[in-house]
């Protein structure tokens, strides 16, 4: 290969360097969700990819928005979990919502570390296009980080699903009695009765011929 060819090649290759730098500085505390549609279960995770200007994590603190009561966080064995609650509006009755989740680090996190939190929860009601924003709160040996504004973790909302409420798990996936549950179709039992009834036809000439080999041995 001559020299202008490597040179050609060793441009873009620079400019890739030095976009790739500035995206990884401004990596940031992400959302994610195995559902996103308005009203239904989901699971959150959110994503810590580095620590406070260099600083290890010492705590990662989650707000709950409004339209969210009930929060259930996932256990992490290296975190310890508390959570802040407030009176919910409305209740007469003496419940609470969960306002914030707190993630307090056994042992600081190395800031070229990452980890993830989850929390499940039930998404508000809304229009697609909505963002449920969770500001976050990242505390370090020196420092913090608030990701809110441009920067704070959400989810969009999408289309509610039919009977988002009935028949769904945390995950958003369809619970296994209900499934399993669901009546079989005509096509099922058309099908069923074919493979029964060639099933008796099979036996049947099985059992002719076992007595046709034993008349034969007996003869011999």
């Amino acid at each position: 290969m001559n020299k202008t060819l490597l040179s050609a090649c060793a441009i873009p290759a620079g400019l890739l360097l030095a976009l790739a730098a500035p995206l990884s500085a401004s990596a940031h505390v992400s959302a994610s969700a195995t559902s996103t549609a308005a009203g239904s279960y989901s699971v959150i995770t959110f994503s810590v990819p580095h620590g406070c200007d260099g600083s290890p994590t010492t705590a990662i603190t989650i707000e709950i928005p409004e339209g969210i009561d009930t929060v259930t966080p996932t256990v992490n064995p290296n975190w310890t979990i508390s959570r802040e609650l407030e009176p919910l509006e409305g209740a007469d009755d003496g419940t609470e919502r969960t306002t914030s989740v707190t993630y307090t680090a056994a042992t600081p996190l190395d800031p070229e570390l990452r980890d993830a939190f989850e929390l499940s929860l039930r998404l508000p009601d809304g229009q697609p296009g909505d963002a449920v924003e969770f500001p976050v709160i990242q505390s370090c040996v020196a420092g913090e980080t608030v990701w809110d504004g441009d920067e704070v973790p959400m989810i969009v909302l999408t289309a509610a699903e039919p009977n988002a409420h009935d028949g769904h798990t945390a995950t958003g996936e369809h619970d296994e009695a209900t499934t399993a549950s669901t009546p079989s179709g005509p096509a099922d039992d058309v099908l069923a009765r074919v493979l029964g009834g060639l099933g008796l036809v099979l036996g049947t000439i099985g059992l002719v011929l076992g007595i046709s080999a034993r008349r034969k041995a007996a003869q011999s």
